[in-house]
């Protein structure tokens, strides 16, 4: 199963198929289901996989006002066009900007507190409220939030999806974004994901070493340390 994979010239996806394999006959193992765990001796015989590149971003910031006002002037979806604008706001996940909904969100207080459950976390901590992640929300985004609220269809009601899809039931498509940019012309130059590597060369690059753990606090990322990370 892993070599046709990788006869697809998918190395990358090879590996990460065969550590899910060995998770699984190292479950069977400690079952009793399984005598020996045949994945956990494949990697000497495998396909090295190439560097992991980074994504596509803008690292000016006079580049990352050109991309928002280059997104304004689209004839695409409104709500594209603000789930955009807000990411850029935020620097969260896309994952996490799609599951967004109004319960999570004091417009008031200027809070978004995303669930510990939706974020990228090791499973034992999506269960524990005290890895909820705040993002205080600057008035730019708020602006985006109240303009959504207002606009808000009478068919959504029901939805508490922040940026809902097409059919109101569902979030925006994983694609609309990233397709958004290639129609602005910055196909290959940036992602949504693009935006955290943008906040965070922008804002060190300006700020200094002395805001780099508020930096990465603000991107949801825990210290390198155990000590570090526990505090």
């Amino acid at each position: 199963a892993v070599r046709a994979i990788e006869a697809r010239g998918c190395a990358p996806t090879a590996q990460r198929v065969r550590q899910r394999l060995e998770q699984i006959f190292a479950f069977g193992r400690a079952e009793g289901l399984v005598d020996n765990n045949p994945a956990s001796d494949l990697g000497a015989a495998m396909l090295s996989a190439p560097p992991a590149q980074p994504f596509p971003a803008l690292t000016r910031i006079e580049d990352c006002r050109d991309l928002l006002a280059a997104c304004e002037r689209d004839e695409g979806r409104a709500t594209t066009i603000m789930a955009s604008r807000f990411l850029a706001l935020t620097a969260v996940r896309l994952g996490t900007l799609r599951g967004a909904r109004w319960e999570e969100i004091d417009i008031d207080a200027a809070l978004w507190t995303i669930p510990a459950a939706r974020m990228k976390l090791a499973r034992a901590k999506k269960s524990d409220p005290r890895f909820d992640h705040v993002v205080p929300l600057s008035a730019p985004a708020l602006f985006v939030l109240r303009g959504l609220k207002s606009a808000r269809p009478k068919s959504n009601a029901s939805s508490d999806l922040v940026f809902p899809g097409r059919s109101g039931s569902m979030p925006i498509g994983a694609g609309a974004i990233g397709a958004l940019y290639d129609r602005s012309g910055y196909g290959g130059r940036h992602v949504p994901h693009g935006w955290r590597a943008s906040f965070s060369t922008i804002l060190n690059e300006t700020m200094g070493e002395d805001y780099r753990f508020a930096i990465d606090q603000a991107l949801g990322h825990s210290g390198k340390g155990k000590v570090e990370a526990a505090y």
